[in-house]
């Protein structure tokens, strides 16, 4: 194979302009059906990270047109006082998607909370039943981890044939690694997931038509190490030695050998917040049907 190939860049912030610009049709069109979805994010403590994704969120949801609002919790927050809201956001009917920003304190546990919201209501595909639903490969509708879903429509729009091909996930949390996992699966790719305790990574990386890395760590991904001609779809967020934010993927690097690749900024992460923003008005339409 010719080495002097250069990667197509997946475009994230274009595709999610698209699908936002649909979103926002969506929403006119509801509203004039006297339907007016809402959002509402939790979030407890002090975070500056969670902060600015909470903020991101809710101005995006506004520019939609979709009713957004953000409860916003002290540190010492108890979980009782954080199911009890979820159970008011439950029975109010005006809520259509309830999220519970990640991280929480320690005094709360993740899994209560999670499991506490209305699977109708589930704005990020996090409810055990929701991911059951995933893991059975239910053909109806219901919402999907925003992130691994907004892959799958990349995967979608750049005409990216998944059926037969190697499929490496690297990474095992619950909003990436496992949904990516169950959502190729489904769509017959040959499926590999391998987290940190994996002894030799790139004994996986290599022969991998389709590489999905989750983990965080700096360049772990190079032409050393990845086949060229590989697709490369990068979820990593790291600030490099310069502080600039960079992916799991030496970038520079794999575009000369990969035939796709995701940019940090740029890829992954606008798609991610498209994807709630559509999920929530698709909860919007189920629960008025």
């Amino acid at each position: 194979m010719d080495n002097m190939m250069t990667a197509k860049i997946i475009d994230g912030r274009k595709l999610s302009k698209e699908i936002n610009h649909a979103t926002a049709k969506r929403v006119q069109q509801l509203n004039q059906n006297h339907i007016f979805p809402k959002l509402v994010v939790v979030l407890v403590g002090e975070d500056p990270g969670s902060q600015l994704y909470v903020r991101m969120k809710n101005r995006k949801a506004k520019k939609l047109g979709i009713q957004s609002d953000v409860k916003h919790l002290p540190d010492d927050t108890s979980e009782d006082t954080v199911l009890k809201l979820i159970d008011r956001y439950n029975q109010d009917n005006s809520i259509d998607g309830i999220l519970v920003q990640s991280p929480l304190p320690e005094q709360i546990n993740e899994d209560h909370v999670i499991s506490r919201i209305d699977p109708e209501k589930d704005a990020d595909g996090a409810s055990p039943f929701n991911v059951g639903r995933l893991a059975i490969n239910d053909e109806g509708s219901y919402p999907i981890a925003c992130t691994a879903r907004g892959i799958m429509t990349m995967f979608k729009q750049y005409q990216i044939s998944l059926k037969g091909k190697n499929a490496l996930v690297i990474g095992r949390s619950k909003i990436v690694g496992r949904p990516m996992v169950n959502l190729l699966m489904n769509e017959n790719a040959q499926v590999t997931n391998i987290n940190k305790f994996a002894n030799d990574t790139s004994a996986y990386t290599r022969k991998a038509d389709i590489i999905i890395s989750a983990t965080g760590k700096c360049h772990l991904l190079n032409k050393n190490n990845v086949k060229p001609g590989a697709i490369i779809i990068d979820v990593g967020q790291n600030r490099d030695e310069n502080d600039k934010l960079v992916g799991d993927a030496d970038f520079d690097d794999l575009s000369s050998i990969a035939s796709y690749i995701t940019p940090v900024p740029g890829g992954v992460g606008p798609m991610t917040i498209a994807t709630l923003m559509e999920q929530t008005v698709e909860d919007a339409v189920r629960r008025h049907k």
